[in-house]
């Protein structure tokens, strides 16, 4: 067989290094199930073409008419390949239809490519190639490793967690499909299978600086509530920021519009304070790290970690009961999928909420706890079900399925006061249709609102524009405190939810709000009136519903904002914060762009 090269005349020793970036080689090998083959590198890809099709100007993918497996060219991008290894002697067989086979020694090159059926979800791939010389062999091996190991995007170590429990009890059986591919890319893992509730962030907040530095990311095998624990374990500990307004702080009305009370601005953002004891077994060892206090000091803490922190991602393969941050972020529920953009690097920032309880029951004492959420919080109906579904767990995921009827045949409200900020650049959301109770320009409203959505795809445009976070005094709000005001909503809801993303899900195609994003510096309050049951029941429907318009009903608020507080009166329910419970009697919310690295692409359209 012969070896061309347009660089290189020789083979380089394969323990000398060359410069793989600017060489292109090629050499004509085998392939299995193709035949030979001249497969050639360059800087950014690989490519083979069937020799015979070369030398005779044909193309091999049909004979007699009849269309094969093979093309007459193949490329591989260098970002869609994530290992090769030599797999010693053994037979490499020609095309299928020919049925001859040879011996010689082989390598094996690992890539991904999107399924043809469903465009968001990746299948690994694998080709191997075959040569009577061992050293042809590791060459190529050699040149496709040093061009992967130049990306510095790829994680090389990283430290896995995995929920035994999460779901249906399958976090172990999940971890070990795609703990190979990790093993092929080379990629080291310190694994952790968590044996008790609150283990995750006892782990993750009790870590050093320096020794989560050696790290390039931290993984969640589990649902929503296992990478909320992770989440909270790190940013506890080292999310230094000041609190968002406590809803005691504005209570003066300084305007009246109809739309409701409008409050001053002028509150001062409290910085961080010594915090109770919360009784939550998810926060009880880590209520010490909630204060960015500078009497708490990690081990080493000469290495500088702290959020945003761009070299540090976080990765989730799903695991759980409803998967929506992994849904919302891959486009996929797969657990490939979500390994292979772990294992290629893939990047996206994600917005997080920060929550505030400043009083957990009526008579507590003002005593600020803080979680962390990267997907929602919600009141009411919402904190209903998971109260409700604890009693259930022995019925895996579809306890929810129960406990949401039961909750809904109840058709409990409370009475609760929310206040948000709302935003100057938002006000062109709201119009004189939306007010109307007549029922075509009701239409007509709803119609002009789902055209202007613009979904989160992958590379989308708006969580590129990226917001600063230098200010110290917390950045989330600051840039909107000048043009922006409070206003108020008070009476009885059935739910209160805040979505920081989309929350797409199984039973929710397009999530609680279709055109929420995943960086983009916002929360979605949602508040829902008392209403029959009915209407209620028709809300549901369209959340349920793919392309539906769950929010375009008259008992449906939805504001656009980066804060909010929120106080109960008379009869509690309690919050669920990315599936966990919270109970609170104030609380207040904020949400950071982008403060978090996420190993994903976001979905694809």
């Amino acid at each position: 067989m012969m070896e061309r090269r347009t660089q290189n005349e020789n083979n380089p020793p394969e323990n000398i290094p060359f410069n793989v970036e600017d060489s292109i080689f090629s050499s004509n090998l085998f392939l299995d199930d193709d035949g030979e083959v001249i497969l050639t590198q360059t800087s950014d890809r690989l490519s083979w073409k069937s020799v015979e099709s070369v030398l005779n100007g044909q193309d091999p993918s049909s004979c007699f008419g009849i269309e094969l497996v093979s093309k007459s060219e193949t490329t591989l991008c260098f970002s869609d390949v994530y290992s090769a290894e030599f797999i010693d002697w053994g037979l490499v067989h020609e095309a299928a239809f020919l049925g001859q086979s040879f011996e010689m020694y082989r390598f094996t090159i690992r890539g991904v490519q999107k399924s043809k059926t469903q465009p968001s979800v990746l299948v690994p791939s694998f080709y191997t190639f075959g040569h009577k010389d061992s050293q042809t062999c590791q060459m190529w091996i050699n040149r496709i490793n040093d061009l992967l190991n130049m990306d510095a995007e790829r994680p090389k170590n990283l430290l896995v967690f995995v929920n035994p429990k999460s779901g249906k009890g399958l976090g172990c059986k999940v971890w070990e499909t795609v703990a190979p591919t990790f093993s092929q890319a080379k990629v080291k893992m310190k694994v952790t299978v968590t044996e008790r509730a609150g283990q995750a962030i006892d782990m993750m907040s009790s870590i050093t600086s320096r020794e989560l530095s050696s790290y390039d990311g931290v993984v969640a095998v589990g649902g929503d509530g296992f990478f909320n624990e992770i989440l909270n374990g790190l940013l506890l500990s080292r999310h230094k920021c000041s609190y968002p307004p406590n809803p005691t702080e504005l209570n003066h009305p300084v305007e009246n519009n109809g739309d409701g009370p409008v409050l001053d601005t002028n509150v001062d953002i409290k910085d961080p304070s010594d915090s109770g004891e919360d009784e939550s077994p998810l926060l009880k060892q880590s209520t010490d790290l909630r204060t960015g206090d500078d009497s708490y000091q990690t081990e080493a803490e000469d290495v500088d970690f702290s959020f945003p922190n761009e070299k540090f991602r976080f990765g989730l393969i799903p695991a759980g009961s409803t998967d929506a941050i992994v849904i919302c972020t891959t486009g996929a529920r797969d657990a490939m999928t979500s390994a292979l953009q772990i294992i290629l690097g893939k990047a996206v920032c994600l917005d997080i909420a920060q929550v505030v309880r400043w009083k957990k029951t009526s008579t507590s004492k003002d005593e600020p706890c803080v979680r962390y959420a990267a997907s929602f919080a919600g009141y009411g109906f919402y904190g209903d079900v998971i109260t409700e579904s604890e009693k259930y767990r022995w019925m895996g995921p579809k306890r929810y399925d129960y406990a949401g009827t039961k909750v809904f045949l109840r058709h409990r409200s409370y009475e609760a006061e929310v206040a948000y900020l709302e935003v100057e650049s938002e006000k062109k959301n709201i119009g004189p249709e939306k007010e109307s109770t007549g029922s075509w320009t009701k239409g007509l409203w709803s119609l002009l609102k789902k055209s202007e959505r613009v979904a989160c795809r992958a590379n989308c445009n708006i969580c590129k524009t990226k917001a600063g976070h230098t200010s110290a005094k917390c950045p989330s709000l600051q840039p909107y405190l000048k043009d922006s005001r409070w206003l108020k909503s008070k009476g009885r809801f059935l739910s209160v939810g805040a979505a920081v993303i989309s929350c797409r899900n199984e039973k929710a195609p397009d999530g609680l709000v279709a055109d929420a994003h995943l960086s983009d510096g916002f929360l979605h309050l949602i508040l829902i009136k008392e209403c029959p049951h009915a209407c209620y029941l028709c809300h549901l429907l369209q959340l349920a519903k793919k392309d539906g318009n769950p929010l375009d009903f008259e008992f449906v608020e939805h504001h656009k904002t980066p804060a909010f507080t929120f106080t109960s009166f008379g009869k509690e329910s309690i919050w669920n914060v990315d599936g966990e419970l919270f109970q609170a009697h104030q609380l207040s919310a904020q949400v950071f762009r982008g403060l978090i690295n996420l190993f994903a692409s976001g979905p694809e359209a």
